[in-house]
């Protein structure tokens, strides 16, 4: 029951209590709080920054206004400012290299260089060719504040559809280019975020996902209600056939795959990050209708459909994945029958992250301790060859065809700048394909994998990276980050701002919690719902074993971590204060009671639960960060990021927060809040935004961790 028992403005405050008074204390904007209680399952919640929700109101604008000012006040005076940008900025001239995705002797591919907000995508004619630009949407805006969110070339690589966004919505609007002009096609699709696409057989249409037109379902579901459609170039959209997603959960999050013939398509319905189902339908039957492959398991499910056989991978009963083989013929009447599923890869000690299927081979991408392994298969699932990789790290993509003799995969790690290599999988021939450019010597750096042992007993790994001839004794500047969610992997990646603070004998420390996807479901369900005190849990005994190790001491660590895990970082803050010297906690989610009122995030209560429910809300209160911030606690140093064009977690959980810890902190540390105004989650940022972001973030953790 919700009941608002008064709203009453209180007399203005500026920040903490005895603001002014202690030498090393800001004082903060004027906050006004007001008297808002809810009574949710019998527990009262007192919200005194309910207002700051209101994004658009003036009183909320003008607040931001002021905390913007203060924060950048802050950080202009961190000593040698001036320098950290400008090391900053050329390290941001390293650029990006993606995985390129060949189409009839064409490939596709994004590249950025230099000072380019955004990457520019060049087609190359044949693998050594000469690269074109296709799109480069630098063109469109000078401020970089228009990303190229996705893009799908056809079979025969002469059209290409792909997405557009501003000032990081990521609310896409598709259009096709022709290849051989550089020219768009009129046909132009709005509300296609993170678009699913497959193009038809015969190139003249495609299957897509796109979300209602707004104003077209009840306000507060625009969000929501993701549907697939079937387009034929050169139609009206508005006249576009609606393929699946009628009467299903308005949560539910299909995507879409065809078979290189073009009868068999396939949707792929996740319902959060533990769940999918999967139908198909014969697009050739006078009236087709989906058939279940599988359906109300809670497992989850992905297929590939090929002309004479599906491939379905899978973590039911079967937490480090399996690969099964299905024959189309068996008729759709038992394609659910898993008696009659073949299984091609058994599961092993190591996670079956993914794979692909490229003509008469398979490829199986592996993850054993956070780190990939690549492996070509025959058809039968027999191993052909383990691909050499230059080091420990991250397979970042792979490219293919479906009936190719080849495959492009990318390559990165902490010290390795980004590269591609191509393989003749018929001769096993590997090459490097292209690198990006880089002055950081991988031999200059140590990277090592440690485990420890969290509050359970349970043992967690953690990698360290760190400049070579550091001692640890205890004295070392460390940033720790993490995220724990969401089923998804810390692996090694080349960041090229985080040199910025190795080269100053800093060392980085991200540990691999429970919640994502090391080690395969049992991994990520031991961190979610009701078990997601363990990522905090996990978080907390990394920063005790770094401290026990004479890594560093506590004044000297610094913790980050964004989105989900800019939730870690108010989790642990308020959990543990006094461990950490200053946190980085970014784009996050922080009132938890109600985080599923706004934007998507009605998508997440698989992984978080639902505080609507009784006995979802126990354990959501009971780490909630908002809820749990207490007046006259010493909080570190906090630096809290948002964007006002975020699109997945609303701004107003940064705004709430930054609001009650300055009001409640008693520490010397300031407590800064940072909006943006033209940019969103972190999606398509452009290099400009980048830069000053990232020089306010490490300016921070220098000026707390006396880095000079």
């Amino acid at each position: 029951m919700r009941c608002i028992v008064a709203i009453v403005l209180l007399v203005c405050i500026r920040g903490a209590i005895c603001v002014g008074q202690e030498k090393n204390k800001l004082t903060y904007p004027l906050t006004k709080t007001d008297n808002v209680v809810d009574i949710l399952h019998g527990i009262k919640i007192v919200d005194p920054y309910r207002w700051l929700e209101d994004g658009k109101s003036d009183a909320t604008m003008a607040w931001v206004e002021e905390q913007n000012k203060l924060t950048q006040t802050v950080l202009d005076k961190t000593p040698g400012r001036a320098k950290i940008r400008e090391r900053l900025s050329s390290l941001l001239e390293i650029g990006s290299l993606g995985v390129p995705k060949p189409a009839k002797g064409r490939y596709f591919f994004t590249k950025r260089e230099g000072t380019q907000n955004q990457p520019v995508l060049f087609v190359r004619e044949g693998l050594h060719g000469k690269d074109r630009v296709l799109i480069d949407i630098n063109e469109l805006a000078k401020d970089g504040t228009i990303a190229l969110d996705w893009w799908y070339p056809s079979h025969d690589g002469k059209l290409l559809a792909y997405g557009l966004s501003k000032d990081g919505s990521e609310f896409s609007v598709l259009r096709v280019r022709d290849v051989d002009t550089g020219k768009d096609l009129p046909d132009t699709i709005e509300r296609t975020r993170a678009c699913s696409l497959a193009w038809h057989a015969d190139n003249k249409g495609f299957f897509y996902t796109r979300y209602p037109a707004v104003g077209s379902v009840p306000k507060g579901k625009e969000n929501y209600n993701r549907h697939v459609y079937n387009h034929d170039l050169g139609d009206d959209p508005k006249q576009d056939r609606l393929v699946f997603g009628k009467d299903r959960d308005p949560e539910d999050w299909p995507s879409v795959a065809l078979s290189p013939d073009g009868k068999w398509l396939a949707v792929n319905v996740h319902q959060g990050w533990a769940k999918s189902e999967v139908y198909v339908q014969n697009t050739l039957d006078a009236f087709p209708r989906w058939d279940p492959i599988a359906e109300k398991i809670p497992a989850l499910f992905d297929l590939t459909v090929r002309n004479d056989r599906f491939y379905l991978h899978t973590n039911h009963e079967a937490p480090r994945y399996r690969l099964f083989e299905i024959d189309p013929k068996i008729g759709k009447l038992k394609w659910s029958d898993r008696s009659l599923w073949k299984e091609i890869l058994p599961q092993g000690s190591d996670k079956l992250e993914s794979f692909a299927a490229v003509g008469d081979y398979l490829i199986a991408e592996y993850m054993h301790d956070a780190t990939n392994q690549l492996k070509i298969l025959d058809r039968t699932g027999k191993l052909v060859e383990n691909v050499k990789l230059p080091t420990l790290g991250t397979i970042s993509g792979l490219g293919s065809e479906d009936a190719g003799n080849e495959l492009l995969f990318g390559f990165q790690s902490f010290a390795v700048a980004p590269s591609i290599y191509h393989i003749n999988l018929k001769t096993r021939k590997q090459e490097l394909w292209g690198r990006v450019q880089s002055e950081i010597k991988a031999n200059d750096y140590v990277v090592e994998q440690v485990k420890y042992k969290s509050k359970d007993g349970t043992e967690v790994p953690m990698f360290l990276t760190y400049k070579k001839g550091i001692k640890k004794d205890g004295t070392n500047p460390t940033l720790l980050y993490g995220y724990g969610g969401f089923n998804i992997s810390l692996t090694p990646t080349f960041a090229t701002t985080r040199f910025l603070f190795l080269e100053k004998g800093g060392v980085l420390a991200i540990a691999n919690l429970r919640g994502g996807g090391e080690y395969g479901e049992d991994w990520h369900r031991a961190g979610m719902l009701e078990q997601k005190q363990n990522t905090f849990d996990d978080f907390v005994a990394a920063a005790e074993w770094l401290v026990a190790n004479k890594v560093t001491r506590k004044d000297k660590l610094a913790i980050q971590g964004g989105s989900n895990g800019g939730l870690l970082m108010g989790a642990v803050t308020t959990q543990r204060p006094e461990l950490f010297q200053a946190v980085v906690c970014q784009v996050p989610l922080l009132d938890m009671t109600r985080y599923h009122k706004f934007l998507i995030a009605r998508l997440w209560m698989p992984e978080y639960g639902n505080p609507d429910k009784a006995a979802d809300f126990k354990w959501i209160y009971a780490y909630s960060p908002y809820q749990k911030v207490k007046a006259g606690t010493a909080y570190p140093a906090t630096l809290i990021t948002t964007a006002a064009s975020d699109s997945r977690v609303d701004p107003l959980h940064a705004r709430k927060m930054a609001a009650r810890l300055q009001a409640a902190s008693s520490g010397n540390g300031p407590i800064l809040l940072r909006q943006e105004t033209r940019a969103g989650h972190g999606a398509g940022k452009p290099r400009g935004l980048v830069l000053d972001e990232q020089t306010d973030v490490w300016s921070f953790v220098f000026s707390q961790l006396g880095v000079r």
